[in-house]
């Protein structure tokens, strides 16, 4: 009876470890995307093409994610947050906002570039993100 019982534990403790896993992994995004702007299309922004999982191997999300407080200042990243298009706070209509930062592309070169500076600086050239394809 007691084998039986420590068994069903363990079973148990697996099974809810293997859940929180699988729900982990699902969660973290797509493993690749195209960052193109949606609210000013009239400039006609060229698209990045952005590795987003090779990047989840290296950085922790609040390195690039933050959310949005009640005043609509920027907050921190927490784990689990929804994570909102960058363009829905980062564009030419955000008011109050500096103006390094007033658009997705301002955004995007500001983070991007920077970190690629830092840690490759082959990295920085524009056609790495806004490729041909």
């Amino acid at each position: 009876m007691k084998q039986h019982t420590i068994r069903l534990i363990l079973l148990v403790v697996c099974t809810l470890f293997a859940v929180c896993a699988y729900a982990t992994e699902k969660d973290k995004g797509p493993e690749s995307m195209m960052l193109h702007s949606t609210l000013d299309p009239a400039k006609k922004p060229k698209p990045a093409f952005f590795p987003h999982a090779e990047h989840q191997e290296r950085q922790h999300c609040s390195e690039c994610h933050h959310g949005k407080g009640a005043d609509g200042k920027q907050v921190p990243y927490m784990e689990g947050q929804t994570i909102a298009k960058c363009e829905s706070c980062h564009n030419s209509k955000a008011e109050g906002m500096s103006t390094d930062y007033n658009t997705f592309q301002k955004v995007g070169h500001a983070r991007c570039r920077e970190c690629h500076r830092q840690t490759d600086v082959t990295l920085v050239k524009c056609s790495v993100c806004h490729t041909d394809d």
